[in-house]
């Protein structure tokens, strides 16, 4: 498709609050961006058997050996089962977690057993379990992780013996835990055994000492005092890491507990009074409160640490299945509850939680942390400030926090920007989507009550782009469907009512009648550098612009402006009327084509000419693009040790979670937390040993996709 170039200038809300005054200054010529040029970057299929390179089958047959040189003992310890299929027809349903006749067909298969009915269901335990409808397979199925363990089987089922004595291990099919593999309980168990082991007889490190005697657990000794500012997944478990091991906690967070919360919110939604400190990023449980509740992550879903997260959400209230579940997820009404309970425990912790209040400054002594400024939410003027004291700060705050980012910079805090990804949303009928993935199984969907689950999607692309005007060098612009949200909403998410930025939500069932999901393309400082923004704080203003052209172009009072896909292909103004929309504040039609530069625009439609091969109806006259996504992920980071989670440029700091550039998504932000929480505890002397040895290695920095 050719796509004519297309010029843009900065543009800014004006400050009256008149709507008449709302004009979308175009055209102005005063960038140009390079026309691109797109291109599919097909990867070659995955070569099996005969296939293979004789290097390939060389080094298939060395991990093998290894593999099976690790299994001390065959008749001892764990199986681990993976990619157990079971059909559609033979398994009970996506909420049925326990051992089907058709899951022990599958496992008998693996172990070579001759009679499936005689294993015994108790000698197995599902690890987890998914749905794959791809139209590469013959039919649907059910795909399963199980362990199975050995003792109980040999107990109950003998004739076993010679089946578990021939088995050998097969890389990602077949594989023997060993003892250091098996998972502890939940987090609060975790910390409790490191106190048993520990002896809990460490004498606590103070570094202000500054003032009142602070006991811990009543022996006499002095507790540091923890600040932890922002009440999302990193900072509920930072505080619940440091409150266990016996710190001072005081968690400060600048918008309201969910039950106030959701009565602001629904202020919002009903009458369009937006509380810029209490809406759908800022309160009790961070961002993610009031979305999908998505529990998925890339950071290593049956890992430890991982687990002891999920086994946390359970022990406060979260449904078992998301220990099994291959894309658990909660809803908004589900956590609503498990925060509260979350809230209470800490509370009862000890845990000083401060709700409604803002942290406005560092206070700062000899280039250490020694405190925080705080201020009542509400008073924009800051009149009630008052200076806390404390002997650290783990800064646990989201992405949309800016002028926490700016107050960090006036204190010379090191900041550097980040990539991150923006675009616009997309809503099909969920009817549609079930029909693209099912085919004749959708009607098997039931709004979220039948045998397999709402179908989503997730879609990936790579764009190669070449810079014909200023050199010849190609950049590969990654473009992919993000925070998916079947059976769900279009909200706003806009934190200043002269911006506009939306994003999805969905309840547990996700029973609604649509299905969105942003597409989005990554930006770096190139595109930065196009809108003449540099700094640290360069892709925070290249959000704020085109939040601010998407407010224009809605017209005002939080209307979003929309534009069916096919009229964005074609670069037309959608005529009326529109396909119906979630977003319950009002839609206009508008040229979302001309909201971003050429090359993101066209990275967009590229995308979606692509997400059409990979799902056929997925552009439609039914799908409604919606602006603006900007808030995939945090655009700054604040470097920090990876030893110590503490920042490299100002001591008794300690960034941590999505805000900080670390994670993406309510499981690694959670881990994240829960690791500084150990980090900052170890360096209190709170406890001995290393954090490793406690609960595994860290995940890698900055995983900001779900």
């Amino acid at each position: 498709m050719s796509l004519s170039q297309t010029v843009f200038t900065p543009s800014f809300l004006s400050s009256s609050s008149s709507h008449d005054h709302l004009r979308i200054p175009y055209p102005r010529p005063v960038l140009s961006y390079p026309r691109t040029q797109t291109n599919r970057i097909l990867c070659a299929a995955k070569r099996t058997g005969k296939r293979r390179y004789p290097s390939e089958r060389k080094k298939l047959r060395t991990e093998r050996k290894e593999a099976a040189a690790k299994v001390k003992n065959k008749l001892e310890g764990v199986w681990r089962l993976s990619k157990l299929g079971v059909p559609v027809g033979d398994d009970p349903g996506k909420d049925s977690l326990g051992i089907s006749e058709g899951l022990l067909q599958a496992i008998a298969k693996v172990i070579e057993f001759p009679v499936a009915s005689m294993l015994p269901e108790e000698a197995f335990s599902v690890v987890r379990k998914s749905f794959d409808a791809r139209k590469i397979l013959k039919e649907a199925k059910f795909v399963y992780t199980v362990d199975l363990d050995v003792k109980t089987l040999l107990e109950l089922e003998p004739r076993a013996h010679d089946f578990i004595f021939r088995l050998e291990p097969k890389l990602g099919l077949v594989e023997h835990l060993s003892p250091e593999k098996t998972v502890s309980g939940d987090l609060i168990s975790v910390v409790n055994e490191c106190r048993r082991v520990n002896g809990d007889a460490s004498e606590p490190r103070i570094i202000n000492g500054n003032g009142d005697p602070h006991q811990h657990g009543g022996g006499g000794r002095s507790k540091p005092r923890i600040a932890v500012v922002g009440g999302g997944p990193s900072g509920l478990f930072a505080s619940l890491v440091l409150a266990e091991f016996g710190a001072d906690v005081t968690l400060i967070e600048r918008g309201q507990a969910v039950e106030e919360r959701g009565r602001d919110i629904g202020a919002l939604v009903v009458r369009k009074i937006l509380d810029m400190e209490s809406n759908f990023c800022f309160g009790e449980g961070g961002a993610g409160t009031w979305s999908d509740g998505k529990l998925v992550t890339r950071i290593g879903k049956n890992s430890a640490t991982v687990l002891a997260v999920l086994k946390t959400l359970v022990r406060f209230g979260a449904p078992d299945n998301i220990l099994v579940n291959g894309k658990p997820h909660l809803g908004t009404d589900k956590l609503v509850p498990l925060l509260r309970n979350f809230r209470h425990y800490l509370q009862s912790a000890g845990v000083n939680i401060k709700f409604g209040t803002r942290v406005d400054d560092l206070l700062v002594e000899d280039s250490r942390v020694v405190g925080v400024r705080v201020s009542d939410s509400a008073d924009q003027l800051q009149s009630s400030s008052k200076d806390l004291k404390f002997d650290a700060v783990v800064l646990a705050v989201g992405h949309s926090a800016r002028d926490t980012y700016e107050m960090l910079l006036s204190r010379n805090v090191e900041l550097t920007p980040k990539d991150f990804a923006v675009g616009l949303r997309v809503e099909h009928p969920q009817e549609l989507i079930n029909s693209i993935q099912y085919s004749d199984l959708a009607s098997e969907v039931r709004k979220g009550r039948g045998k397999v689950p709402v179908a989503d999607y997730k879609v990936v692309q790579y764009v190669n782009e070449k810079d014909e005007e200023l050199s010849q060098s190609s950049y590969k612009r990654s473009c992919y469907s993000f925070c998916m949200c079947p059976g769900g909403q279009v909200v706003l998410t806009s934190t200043n009512p002269n911006e506009l930025c939306i994003n999805g939500m969905s309840f547990s069932r996700r029973s609604s009648k649509w299905a969105n999901a942003a597409l989005v393309v990554t930006v770096s400082a190139k595109d930065f550098d196009l809108l003449n923004l540099s700094g640290p704080l360069a892709g925070i203003e290249f959000q704020r612009e085109f939040e601010r052209r998407a407010a224009i172009m809605g017209g005002g009072n939080f209307t979003v402006p929309v534009q069916r896909v096919t009229d964005f292909l074609q670069s037309k103004l959608s005529e009326t009327p529109l396909p119906p929309s979630s977003y319950r504040l009002g839609v206009k039609s508008g040229n979302l084509h001309e909201l971003f530069p050429a090359h993101i625009t066209d990275s967009l439609r590229q995308s979606l000419s692509m997400f059409e091969k990979e799902l056929p109806g997925f552009i439609s006259e039914e799908a409604l693009l919606h602006g603006v996504e900007t808030r995939t992920s945090s655009p700054v980071r604040i470097p920090r040790s990876n030893e110590t989670y503490e920042s490299t440029s100002l001591k008794g700091l300690y960034p941590v979670g999505e805000g900080a550039g670390y994670a993406g998504g309510i499981v690694s932000a959670a881990v994240d937390g829960m690791f500084s929480g150990f980090a900052v505890a170890k360096s209190f002397d709170l406890f001995e040993g290393t954090i490793e040895s406690v609960i595994g290695k860290a995940q890698g920095a900055g995983l900001v996709k779900y």
